[in-house]
């Protein structure tokens, strides 16, 4: 069982950054392929980001490249995203995912095991 916990949401102008944080427990985590996604009102969930376990892979959804950077540290048992450049076209609640199985695409929710709650990510023109 793996639980996931997000924070770091909150309300941001345009043009600013935010940094999103996701606590795992469990013993795995270390093994676990991470990702982002976010969810705007009215529109599925959507793919964000994805860090391998050891954190050598990574890739980025086409609206968020060059601009959100995920990373990971494994002893702390955390997913970091960092968000610059906001718009208001970022404005979703974000969610962290964890792929055990490795059944399904790592770029669709399907490819996911656990997820978290998610944080709201607000952000004003």
């Amino acid at each position: 069982q793996v639980q996931l916990v997000e924070s770091g949401g909150g309300l941001v102008q345009a043009g600013g950054s935010l940094r999103l944080s996701c606590a795992a427990s469990g013993p795995t985590f270390r093994s676990n392929h991470m990702g982002w996604f976010r969810q705007a009102p009215g529109k599925e969930r959507d793919f964000v980001a994805l860090i391998s376990a050891s954190g050598a892979i990574t890739d980025y959804g086409d609206s968020v490249k060059g601009r959100f950077t995920i990373s990971r540290d494994n002893a702390k048992n955390t997913v970091y995203l960092e968000m610059n450049s906001l718009n208001p076209e970022d404005t979703a609640v974000y969610y962290c995912a964890a792929r055990i199985t490795g059944r399904g695409s790592w770029y669709s929710t399907g490819g996911y095991d656990y997820w978290g709650q998610g944080t709201q990510v607000t952000v004003s023109s």
